[in-house]
């Protein structure tokens, strides 16, 4: 068993009451927590080591890291199953993986018998999954439509927001206060707000397993501003406990000058580590958490740790919701469904092309719901 400390708030008194979180894995916290994670087999994150850093690298060195990241950017962007074939062999490949992966919706039944006599609880990713990618993050907005799904959700099952984005931006998006939210790719987490169904106790449940690192990430995100208004189209956003920097909008021709100035900064910051997404570069503390971790910690605060009558399901597009899919593997428990109209090296057990197939998803999820409420009475 391990106790961490976790801090209850009341939003409306701003008031702080410090509670302990009991946590019957002590997997998620690492004695450790700030060495450099060994790196994924998939190229999930690029290492920055303490042992790389203390003497500065040639330009030789640097040329090939710089050129390592642009490859990975590319590759990332979105991550794809790479394959020379021909149209008529990429066809073929598209149909295998989707035998592999097959929708969620049309296998929706197959997925509800699943669930017979066991609580579902609700993980949606937002960018891609709630929300469409637009070029601008900062007008990634979700559709009315949406919301009312997610809110009718949430009306019967636990529902959480998992994302790689600020917690309170990812809030002003969605606008709904009986949702758990862990933004900064879990590394910020909070339960719903008061009078809500699912809580413990009376006051919204904070989690923030990387709070020493804030002085840092601050700090970064000041460099990272200046190092990088030079090169068009770029956007550092803040996501409290993390970074992301933006090249959607960048030429690709300039992708070698941005890695280049992320390197410089992050040499300087051996308790950092690179990450990517879509069109992304994400910078986090090297702490063994990530949005599995999430996942595992919501459980357990939910009481459902080591039941065996919970179905999870995880909603997601991105290579970072990789770490739910598997957690969700190693667990022998849910289901993941990846959100991509392209062949993905993923975990996920499902797919769903796009937010409007989620959408669709939500509401067939609720529909089922009510009708099983219905046939009870």
């Amino acid at each position: 068993m391990t106790n961490q400390n976790a801090v209850a708030s009341d939003r409306k008194s701003a008031i702080g009451v410090k509670i302990t979180v009991t946590l019957s894995n002590s997997s998620f916290f690492s004695r450790a927590a700030t060495k450099a994670l060994p790196a994924p087999v998939r190229g999930g994150y690029i290492t920055i080591s303490r042992k790389k850093v203390a003497r500065k690298p040639s330009d030789t060195e640097g040329g090939k890291k710089v050129n390592a990241w642009v490859d990975s950017m590319r590759d990332s962007s979105p991550t794809r199953v790479k394959s020379s074939a021909s149209l008529s062999e990429t066809a073929e490949h598209q149909t295998s993986w989707i035998t592999r992966h097959p929708s969620a919706l049309g296998n929706f039944g197959e997925i509800m018998n699943a669930t017979k006599g066991k609580k579902i609880v609700m993980f949606l990713d937002y960018d891609g999954t709630l929300a469409p990618i637009v070029q601008d993050p900062d007008r990634a907005f979700m559709t009315d439509e949406m919301r009312e799904a997610v809110r009718n959700v949430a009306r019967y099952f636990p529902t959480a927001i998992v994302t790689g984005r600020c917690r309170d931006k990812v809030f002003s998006f969605v606008k709904l206060a009986g949702l758990y939210y862990a933004g900064s790719h879990g590394m910020d987490i909070e339960g719903p707000s008061k009078n809500r169904k699912y809580k413990k106790g009376n006051q919204a449940l904070l989690f923030q397993p990387a709070s020493e690192f804030l002085p840092m990430i601050d700090q970064v995100y000041k460099t990272l501003l200046e190092k990088t208004k030079s090169i068009p189209g770029a956007k550092v956003e803040n996501n409290k406990f993390c970074l992301s920097v933006h090249f959607r909008c960048v030429d690709e021709n300039s992708w070698a000058d941005l890695a280049e100035q992320v390197k410089l900064v992050l040499d300087e910051y051996p308790k950092l580590k690179l990450t990517q997404g879509r069109k992304v570069l994400e910078i986090r503390p090297t702490i063994k958490w990530d949005k599995g971790k999430a996942l595992e910690f919501l459980l357990e605060a939910l009481g459902y740790a080591n039941s065996k009558d919970v179905i999870p399901v995880y909603i997601g597009d991105d290579r970072t919701d990789e770490d739910a899919f598997k957690a969700l593997r190693n667990r022998g428990q849910g289901f993941g469904i990846l959100v991509s109209k392209v062949a993905k090296e993923t975990h996920a057990t499902y797919s769903l092309q796009e937010p409007s197939e989620v959408k669709d998803f939500l509401r067939r999820l609720v529909q089922w719901k009510r009708l099983a409420l219905r046939q009870q009475h």
